[in-house]
């Protein structure tokens, strides 16, 4: 069949003709619903625990930091470059790697821990994602890179879900060159249907909203 031939065929079947101007798109039509912070925190816990990750509140930075200190106890850790973690302390815990610029050094330390740590840009109510833009401030590897993920989220930062971050962030190609949406700790499965975790990224993940 020739190209032209298929091309008509299209022009056919959406009823138009060939040299016809193409039509205006429809208008966006974002729904955003009311909820206030409490059902959005709430929704975040019980999206986020369904899909087998933990979810933790924290009253203060302090205390999301003490959180933060007694998951990774024992274990080595990479931080992003994020300022608020640091305001919260967690990037000055002991066993904590953070403050790394050079890409390969970052590889080799994200490879080499067992967590990773970061924020959140964003968070969605509705499913439970996280919205990482990559920046020299939070670089992709560190959630995804190692085997277990902790990203503390101010609760500022949480949306009812897609339709409120395209109104916050309607180009999201203008301020990264990457929008990674993280829901739940990663999971695949075969042609038999056989679910594992941790294949594509971090088989753990937690989320701690302050």
């Amino acid at each position: 069949m020739s190209r032209d031939n298929i091309l008509h065929r299209i022009r056919t079947a959406i009823g138009r003709s060939a040299g016809q101007a193409v039509a205006d798109p429809p208008p966006v039509r974002l729904h955003i619903p009311e909820a206030d912070m409490e059902s959005r925190i709430a929704s975040m816990i019980v999206r986020i625990e369904a899909l087998a990750g933990k979810a933790y509140r924290a009253d203060t930075g302090k205390n999301a930091c003490a959180t933060v200190a007694a998951a990774i106890a024992g274990k080595t850790a990479v931080a992003s470059n994020a300022p608020y973690l640091a305001e919260c302390g967690i990037t000055a815990l002991p066993g904590v790697r953070s403050g790394i610029t050079d890409r390969d050094e970052l590889r080799q330390v994200c490879a080499a821990a067992d967590i990773g740590i970061t924020s959140a840009d964003y968070a969605l109510a509705d499913t439970g994602s996280l919205v990482m833009l990559s920046s020299p401030q939070e670089a992709r590897l560190v959630s995804l890179l190692p085997p277990a993920h902790i990203a503390v989220v101010p609760r500022e930062r949480i949306l009812t879900g897609l339709d409120e971050l395209f109104t916050v962030l309607p180009n999201p190609a203008i301020q990264t060159s990457s929008m990674v949406l993280i829901t739940g700790p990663s999971r695949t499965a075969d042609i038999e249907q056989i679910l594992v975790r941790g294949v594509h990224g971090p088989g753990q993940i937690t989320v701690i909203m302050v």
